[in-house]
């Protein structure tokens, strides 16, 4: 692709979107495939028998939101309501329905109600500030947080303050993460710093273990899609000429340009988007770079927009550092989405 220009199509690199504290609130509810997810429609993988204990689990604590009924003369005989942490952390790995059963437990929860990634949550405190933020939230039934991430000290004494102030006032919380509650943090900063911080964050959930296998690893192959030169071309060209939005820019032109681009904004750079076409990938090795991507890959993967590329496979977009450091997690989970992605079978869902 370096060698000529471009399809006729539109350009990430020319999109500087801009989003209010407000508009982020707005959007804090499950991405579109997970509009209708419910608890029934979560398929357990009968090999692994604690994605069922999960579904139990987190049936209960939708339930405690009622109260018990009584039973008998004057409530002799009532039964007696689970009790629940005030919190639920589901932990497992990438592709095991976390991400379905945490919108299912929301779309089950009485409002107010809020569904978000962690970077929105954090992106919503700096948009509006600390206690705004709390004003908005506070009231809430139900605040769930998807792909919980503490990336740097000011995030985990933000996020433990902030969670600590709506559990005080009667908020439920969920969340999702790679990481026990109790391990956030290790291999990415000096944890033991914040170690306080980080205990009082976990006691607050109840910590719900899903094993499983990624059931995206299962459906499609191992190695991202890649596109020769007159394919791609041709691609960008026949959906420019049916109607459809696609965006083409060469890879290093998008990954320097989510430098300036804030991550909160990310779903903006890629709303409208029928299909993203990428020339000339190549290997990450700037982490900064590489975590810019991930939030981007997560929008793309939220939005189901499917990618088209040319270059080294994104499967092997991360190098073999970053893939045996602090955010292996985070990077694997992108991996697995772009093979997704690529492929033409998203899922439908997390």
């Amino acid at each position: 692709m370096s060698a000529h220009a471009l399809p006729a199509a539109a350009h990430l690199t020319e999109v500087t979107p801009s989003i209010t504290g407000r508009e982020i609130a707005a959007e804090l509810v499950p991405p579109p495939q997970f509009h209708t997810a419910t608890f029934d429609s979560y398929r357990p993988d009968k090999d692994f028998p604690s994605q069922a204990q999960a579904v139990a689990t987190l049936r209960s604590f939708a339930n405690s939101w009622e109260p018990p009924r009584p039973s008998g003369f004057f409530g002799w005989g009532r039964k007696k309501a689970v009790e629940h942490k005030p919190g639920v952390y589901l932990d497992g790995g990438f592709g095991v329905g976390k991400t379905h059963l945490l919108a299912a437990l929301w779309h089950e929860a009485p409002g107010p109600k809020y569904f978000g990634t962690f970077i929105e949550y954090t992106a919503l405190v700096g948009a509006l500030g600390f206690q705004p933020t709390i004003e908005l939230l506070r009231g809430s039934k139900l605040i769930c947080i998807d792909e919980f991430e503490l990336d740097d000290p000011g995030d985990t004494m933000m996020m433990t303050r902030l969670l600590g102030a709506l559990v005080g006032s009667g908020t439920r919380i969920a969340a999702t993460s790679n990481t026990p509650p109790q391990a956030l943090g290790e291999g990415r900063f000096a944890a033991s710093d914040f170690l306080r911080e980080i205990q009082s964050l976990s006691s607050h959930f109840e910590t719900v273990r899903i094993d499983g296998l990624d059931y995206r690893r299962r459906d499609v192959s191992g190695t991202a899609t890649t596109v020769d030169d007159g394919t791609f071309d041709g691609v960008v060209s026949a959906m420019s000429v049916r109607g459809e939005r696609v965006s083409a820019d060469r890879f290093r032109d998008v990954i320097e340009h989510l430098a300036t681009v804030h991550p909160s904004k990310y779903v903006k750079l890629v709303a409208g988007l029928d299909a993203i076409a990428l020339a000339d990938v190549e290997q990450l090795h700037d982490q900064m770079e590489a975590l810019r991507f991930v939030a981007f890959v997560d929008r793309v993967y939220d939005a189901e927009i499917p990618i088209v590329a040319t270059g080294v496979p994104l499967s092997d977009v991360f190098d073999a550092e970053m893939l045996q450091g602090g955010y292996r997690k985070k990077y694997l989970r992108a991996l697995s989405r772009l093979i997704a992605l690529t492929s033409g079978e998203i899922p439908p869902h997390d």
